[in-house]
This record gives structure tokens, C-alpha cells and sequence, in this order.
């Protein structure tokens, strides 16, 4: 039985899969990809160039933890897809990101040539001119070194805790006497910034930027007047973000201040990863990892800064630059709202929204209306992450302050914000609105708002189901669908969706929506399996799929068996994609794209069917963490026009030449591009959202 992510062929039970991390690393390797494209403009690039290293980081945190700590379980658990074990992934997690972190060493070297051309360096001490040093060299003593705190390893002295992912300067230092200590430098503060910017100094009147840690680790010497540097490099750790949330089954505990501890235990979890930006002996790097903890395979040499700051500060010079950058593109208003009357529109038809490149406004402005409408008496909203200043956190404390009920389960387990959402859950909380705070042992995903109006003797429900989070940020760059719809039947399966929430159950049965974690996946397999025994039968079948990511064993089996039965399905997967395409006699009729551009593409669509199919949209991506371990939410599209505009749209998507790569049955991907006829989706759909908003698209 093969337990690599090779293809043996018909009788290796893992023929069709692979591994959910190493499909992760590849996409990765498409946004790398974007970064090095020449023909994308150059600011773009050095953005992809951040987000890269930013998506590895969040990988170690996340991923690479929680696999060490199972490796060290005897005959711990496997990958079920692929059957690989725990230090198997490691292993090959390991061999990929030494890879990966090369090419983007490569990649910003070039980068960093065309930003040269513009007048514009990126410089090390040593690169400047003799006036620009003494500049910098008079910088550093009055504005930086005041307000350094060095530390100096020793038996009164502990190795001083290092934050995740944040920059150091590390020396071996000798004493007069010969004994050598360890020495640990912060180079991270707000009282000086992180960068330095020396313009006009030079004879080609170029602009240089140099690092704050570059200053610190040069300036070594002046620091520790009284040592001798043996050997000095940059470091930076990456810690272990994988907490596994324990029940809360104490009712005396409360539960926000539990998630605000939880944080703070996650900020002490071991390192995962060191980073250093010069080689140092073995020995040094052998002491560094004593006092980290940490094997010293998981060390890796860096090229580029090891901050993201330098490169920042870069884009920020050339920001006046337009031709570095994208054409600039606004969200619309989408021409199906004729009025600024949101609930009226609404209650006469259902609207859909297509963010970006329709505007999040009505949505806005359908809270807005319903918190200061007499007739409306509840609103009920899920919130998993909200934008630093969130118009939707301030329409629903103003609706609660005029007295409608409103209840907000905000979801506290949101990674990376669980600190910003217990910000808004007090505030909320402060406004009069009632905050609940999910389940035990599962999150709330979902994106579902519930306006419940009072009409006469009649009550009339305005549900809203989405596809991404309810941020007025994201919804300027993550594509993302939202449908709000008057029927009475969503409503009501809405009604019970929140009331479940609010006494800490889930919804075990529902005619119209898909709730997970009972009765999504159930669903979503009922259909795929429809389609096969429409293909059975000779009829015309079809699934055409738009996710973040597909790892759900339950459903890919299906997917399989659809294929085998001569189901045709098209899927476009951003992400993780652990099924692959095209193995013969499993897998032929499947075709797998992933597109990667200017936008994220968030969107999660799923259809049933050649003829009349039925479409839907939601928050789950087929993930068994979503379809099993979290409260997800799909909704059907009623809307005969806008199930054709979602078919259409994910047309569109499929025939992407310019971002899309398609998935090959050995896991990998090719690029569709091509000189003669490259067609982006994404420019394309803002092209039609300025047409039908009677807009002029800037050149």
C-alpha cells in the first residue's frame, strides 16, 4: 500500500488524493507565482511577495505545530487521504518549504532590480554612500539606541522570550576574560519607526531604505562597547498557534474572559520555526536551538528581510506611481436596487449582491433602515470577523439604542481575531444588544442576518445569507456573493436556525437551507448522488463546484463515484484541493481550476444539475471542519434570474486563461495563460458591473 502522494495507479486506495498540507504549499506556490509574473505591475508583485510569506508563517502556526505534536504519539494518526503519517508530512512539509523559500529569495532579488530602476533601494549599511552613513549613523545614535533594552544571556539572566514573528538581533559575544553570553536585541518598538529613508544623499539622487534591525545588528559594537562579536546574525521565530479549545462546562467561568486566556497562552506556545538572515556557525545555531527549544532542521537561512517593513515602506515611496500598480476599480451599485427603500425592494423581489464589484452599501443600508424602521422588532446576525471601524457593529448597537431586539452571536474562536472580537462583543454588549458567544466544540461560520418585521396582523421576514464575512474592508478584494431574500420558508428555517444558537443546539432538520454540521454535508452528498443516477439513467448530469478548499473525504468519494457513473464536474478551487482530477477510470470527467489574482476569490458556489439546476451559496467550504465541526450556512437561490446570473458567473469563472491553473492528476498545475487569448474573470466582471451601473471603467 503506497503511503507517498504518487499515483500507483487503479488499486492504491490513495491514487486520487493529496495531501491536504502539501496541496496547501502548492498554493502557495501559485501566489509566489503571481509575485514573480512580469506582466503584472511591480507594486502588485512586491504585495504577493508579502502575502506568500505571510500564508507560510500562518501554515507553520497552524499546520506544522499541531503535526509535531502528533508525530510524537506512537503509531499516531494518518492522513486518511493519502496515508501518510504525521513525520511523513514533515518530513516532505520540510523539503517543500526549503524549496519554496529559495525560489522566493530568487524572486525577491529580481524585485528588488526593478525597484532600483525606479530610484529606489532597498539598502544594507555597508551599500550606502559616505554621507548617507553619517546620516544614518547619527540616526541611529540619537533616535534608536536610547531607546534599545539588549539583553545578556547569563545565570542571572534567562534567554529572554521572543515573540512570534517579530525581528532580533542575536550576537556571541566575548568577554576580556574569553568567556562568551548571548546576546538578544529587540528591534521592534513604538517609539522609533522600522524603517530609515535617506533620499538626496546619493550621487544618482536615489532614495534608500534600510531596516531598523539592519541598523541594530550593524551597529553591534556600539551597543556592547564592552564585548567583542564573534558572530552576529537577524532572527525570527514562528510560533505554534494550534490551541485545541477545551469545553467550557464551569458556568461560573466566563467564556470571553476564557478566549482573552487563550490568546495569551498562544503567544507563549514553542517555536515551529527560526529564521536567520546571515550564516552563523553550527554552533551558534546549536545554542539557539537549546534555548528554543527547537531541532535545528526547522532553521532556515533567509535572503530577503526578514521584516516585512523595508518592502512596505517601498510600496509607500512609489504609491504615486500609477502605472506600478492595477488600474483602479471600484465597487458599483448593483442596478437591481431602484430605490434607497431596502426592505421594500426586497419584499418585492430577491436581490443579490456580487462583492466586489457591487458595492456592500445596500446591504449597509438595509441594517441602517431596519434599525430605525417602527415595524421592525428583531434583528439576529452571526459576526465571525468585522472591519476595524465596522459600520455593521454601529447599525446594530443604533438599533438595539432604539429599542429593536437584537441578538448577536459573535464567534470568539475566529483565529488570528479573537482579540478584535471581544473588542466589539463588550461594545455591543454596552449598546443593549444580546451576545452569545457559539457552542462547545463547534464554530460559528455562518453568515446569516434575520430582520423580523411586523406588517398589519402579518410578520414578514428579510433573511440574508452570504458567502463571506460581514467586513466592509475584505468586501473591497475578497469576491464574495449575498443573497437576501423575503420567503417565508428561509425565513422561518432562519428563525430556527438563531433560536437553536441562543439555547446552544443545532438545527437538526431544515427543507430549504443547508445547516452544518447536521445537515449540509448530508445534503450536498444527496445531490451529488441525484447527478449520478441522472448520468446512470443517460441523462444529462452536472456539479460545477466554486470553493475555497475540498477535503472532505465523504464528499470527494462521492465526487469519485459521479465521475466513474459520467457525471460531467467542473470546480474551481482556490485553495487546498486534495482531490485530484482526470485519473482514469476515477476521475475523467473531472476538471479542476484554481484562479489566484488581484482578487481573493472567496465565493463558496455549489450546482446540481445540467438542465434547471439547483444553486446554491454559502459560507462552507467542503472541509470536514466545516461540513462536520462548525455551524456553516447555504442557501438555495429561488430567483430564477439570479440562478442563471450565478451559472453564468461560474461560467465565466471556468473560462479564466489569465489567473486560472488547472489541477493535473499528478497533483500539480499548469497555467492557462496564453499571449493570444488570456480572458480575466475578474476584469471581466468589473467591466460588466460598470456597463450595467452606466459607469466609465478607468483606463
Amino acid at each position: 500500500m503506497s503511503k507517498n502522494n504518487s499515483v500507483k495507479g487503479g488499486q492504491d486506495k490513495y491514487a486520487c488524493f493529496v495531501n491536504r498540507e502539501l496541496s496547501w504549499l502548492r498554493f502557495n506556490e501559485r501566489v509566489l507565482e503571481e509575485a514573480e509574473d512580469a506582466g503584472s505591475p511591480l507594486l502588485e508583485r512586491l504585495n504577493f511577495m508579502n502575502i506568500f510569506q505571510s500564508n507560510l508563517d500562518e501554515f507553520f502556526m497552524v499546520r506544522v505545530g499541531g503535526l509535531k505534536d502528533a508525530a510524537m504519539i506512537a503509531g499516531g494518526p494518518v492522513d486518511v487521504r493519502t496515508g501518510m503519517s504525521a513525520k511523513e508530512q514533515l518530513s516532505a512539509i520540510l523539503t517543500e518549504s526549503q524549496r519554496l523559500q529559495r525560489r522566493r529569495d530568487a524572486s525577491f532579488a529580481e524585485l528588488m532590480r526593478l525597484v532600483k530602476r525606479q530610484g529606489v533601494t532597498i539598502a544594507a549599511f555597508d551599500e550606502l554612500s559616505k554621507k548617507e552613513q553619517e546620516f544614518v549613523k547619527l540616526k541611529f545614535k540619537e533616535d534608536i539606541k536610547p531607546l534599545l533594552f539588549p539583553a545578556i544571556v547569563g545565570k542571572r539572566q534567562p534567554f529572554p522570550f521572543m515573540k512570534s514573528g517579530e525581528v532580533y538581533g542575536f550576537a556571541l559575544l566575548e568577554t576580556r576574560s574569553g568567556k562568551r553570553r548571548i546576546a538578544i536585541v529587540p528591534s521592534l518598538s513604538p517609539m522609533f519607526p522600522q524603517t530609515v529613508t535617506v533620499a538626496g544623499m546619493s550621487a544618482k539622487n536615489r532614495i534608500a531604505v534600510i531596516g531598523v534591525d539592519e541598523l541594530i545588528l550593524h551597529f553591534f559594537e556600539d551597543i556592547f562597547p564592552e564585548y567583542r562579536v564573534i558572530e552576529k546574525s537577524l532572527i525570527r521565530i514562528v510560533r505554534n498557534a494550534d490551541i485545541d479549545e477545551e469545553q467550557v462546562d464551569d458556568e461560573e467561568i466566563d467564556y470571553r474572559e476564557h478566549m482573552a486566556e487563550v490568546i495569551k497562552r498562544r503567544k507563549k506556545l514553542a517555536p515551529v520555526k527560526l529564521e536567520l538572515s546571515r550564516d552563523i556557525s553550527s554552533a551558534a545555531v546549536a545554542e539557539l536551538c537549546e534555548a528554543l527549544r527547537l531541532d535545528k532542521k526547522w532553521v532556515f537561512r533567509i535572503d530577503a528581510p526578514l521584516s516585512p517593513e523595508p518592502v512596505n515602506r517601498v510600496r509607500d515611496i512609489l504609491a504615486d506611481k500609477p502605472k506600478l500598480s492595477y488600474p483602479r476599480r471600484i465597487p458599483q451599485r448593483s442596478p437591481e436596487i431602484g430605490s434607497s427603500d431596502m426592505i421594500s425592494e426586497i419584499l418585492s423581489h430577491d436581490l443579490l449582491l456580487h462583492y466586489p464589484y457591487e458595492s456592500i452599501t445596500p446591504f449597509l443600508d438595509l441594517l441602517r433602515q431596519a434599525a430605525r424602521d417602527p415595524d421592525v422588532i428583531s434583528i439576529q446576525m452571526t459576526l465571525y470577523r468585522m472591519a476595524k471601524n465596522s459600520k455593521v457593529v454601529e447599525a446594530l448597537e443604533e438599533a438595539a439604542e432604539n429599542g429593536k431586539e437584537v441578538d448577536v452571536l459573535v464567534e470568539l474562536k475566529a483565529r488570528f481575531d479573537e482579540e478584535n472580537n471581544i473588542k466589539w462583543s463588550r461594545l455591543l454588549e454596552q449598546a443593549g444588544c444580546r451576545v452569545i458567544y457559539g457552542l462547545d466544540g463547534l464554530k460559528v461560520h455562518s453568515k446569516l442576518c434575520l430582520i423580523t418585521r411586523r406588517s398589519g396582523d402579518d410578520i414578514q421576514y428579510i433573511t440574508q445569507v452570504g458567502t463571506g464575512n460581514y467586513n466592509e474592508s475584505t468586501a473591497r478584494f475578497y469576491t464574495d456573493l449575498s443573497v437576501m431574500t423575503s420567503d417565508r420558508e428561509i425565513g422561518l428555517e432562519a428563525v430556527s436556525v438563531f433560536r437553536s444558537l441562543l439555547m446552544g443546539e443545532t438545527v437538526r432538520e431544515t427543507r430549504q437551507l443547508m445547516v452544518a454540521p447536521n445537515c449540509l454535508q448530508s445534503k450536498v452528498i444527496d445531490l451529488i448522488c441525484a447527478e449520478t443516477e441522472k448520468a446512470k439513467r443517460g441523462e444529462p448530469a452536472y456539479i460545477g463546484l466554486k470553493l475555497n478548499s475540498m477535503t472532505d473525504i465523504k464528499i470527494m468519494k462521492r465526487l469519485i463515484e459521479a465521475s466513474q457513473a459520467g457525471v460531467r464536474i467542473e470546480m474551481a478551487v482556490r485553495g487546498i484541493c486534495c482531490l485530484r482530477p482526470q485519473i482514469k477510470g476515477f476521475t475523467d470527467n473531472i476538471r479542476i481550476i484554481s484562479i489566484v489574482g488581484r482578487l481573493l476569490e472567496h465565493s463558496r458556489i455549489y450546482i446540481f444539475g445540467a438542465d434547471d439546476p439547483k444553486v446554491y451559496i454559502g459560507s462552507a467550504d467542503f472541509m470536514t471542519r466545516n461540513t462536520e465541526k462548525r455551524v456553516e450556512i447555504a442557501a438555495p437561490i429561488l430567483d430564477p434570474k439570479l440562478r442563471k446570473r450565478i451559472v453564468s458567473l461560474f461560467a465565466d469563472v471556468m473560462a479564466d486563461t489569465m489567473q486560472a491553473r488547472e489541477m493535473l492528476p499528478d497533483g500539480s498545475y499548469k497555467r492557462l495563460r496564453t499571449a493570444e487569448s488570456a480572458m480575466s474573470v475578474q476584469e471581466k466582471l468589473y467591466i460588466k458591473a460598470y456597463e450595467a451601473a452606466g459607469s466609465v471603467l478607468p483606463e
